[in-house]
């Protein structure tokens, strides 16, 4: 019974952190939400490989993670960033329009990714669209570099994640790169450590993950270019006169 529950203690763990996100940032204390966000990444990673090691995969721990990652991933790195970088200019009413769209954008393109996701097969080596935990990792933090970030790019970061999490541009998957059986209960000690170095160093952990994110989520724009471009180059080529046309 214990091991079958342990893949959804790990889910309800991202869940929980997802939460007090949120209350942290009501509370005033945006670099400590921030860094929940990272660290329920952490567990939302482990979930679904400790489930197939110990192969105990179900529909139900399916549903639960995608319900919980829209609160951490979605909800929570969204307040993150408009309670620090929007919640300010307020007094606007076109910028507060422009702001609420924003917040309200991502957690619902992350939904929509989410819902696409299970209810299509899997894509083999890849993911279509960016995945939410990558968003909203990259978000939350982008919310701690407000100070040096105008408020108008980071709309603009946020917009841009919520786009690429329904788009159709492929991400790969490393959910291929499992645990072995015996390592799966030194997981908690992992857990553990990383919370402790988020605890000494606040706000160290977010920017070190924030470069990995980044350059993931980067992955999408190069390869929508490219796409793009390889298109553009087939137009063009079918709109030149054939040798029979002349």
């Amino acid at each position: 019974m214990i091991t079958r529950s342990l893949p959804s203690l790990f889910t309800i763990g991202n869940l929980v952190l997802g939460i007090l996100s949120i209350i942290l940032v009501f509370n005033g204390e945006a670099e400590p939400a921030a860094m929940l966000v990272i660290i329920a990444m952490l567990l939302d990673g482990l979930d679904g490989r400790v489930a197939r090691a110990l192969n105990v995969q179900s529909e139900f721990g399916k549903e639960l993670d995608s319900l919980s990652d829209v609160i951490s991933f979605g909800v929570a790195p969204a307040f993150v960033l408009y309670a620090v970088a929007f919640q300010g200019y307020s007094a606007s009413p076109v910028w507060a329009v422009v702001a609420w769209t924003a917040t309200s954008l991502f957690p619902i393109c992350g939904a929509l990714r989410l819902a696409r996701f299970n209810v299509t097969d899997g894509s083999g080596g890849h993911f279509i669209g960016l995945p939410i935990p990558a968003a909203g990792g990259v978000l939350a933090a982008a919310a701690l570099f407000h100070g040096k970030l105008a408020a108008p790019v980071l709309v603009a970061v946020e917009l841009a994640l919520a786009f690429l999490m329904i788009s159709t541009v492929k991400y790969p998957n490393f959910k291929h790169v499992g645990l072995y059986r015996r390592a799966i209960w030194m997981m908690p000690v992992a857990v553990a450590a990383a919370v402790s170095l988020a605890l000494l160093y606040p706000g160290l952990l977010v920017k070190l993950m924030a470069v990995p994110l980044v350059l993931y989520a980067l992955l999408g724009f190069n390869k929508n270019a490219r796409r793009m471009k390889r298109s553009r180059r087939r137009k063009d080529s079918d709109d030149r006169p054939k040798y029979g046309d002349l």
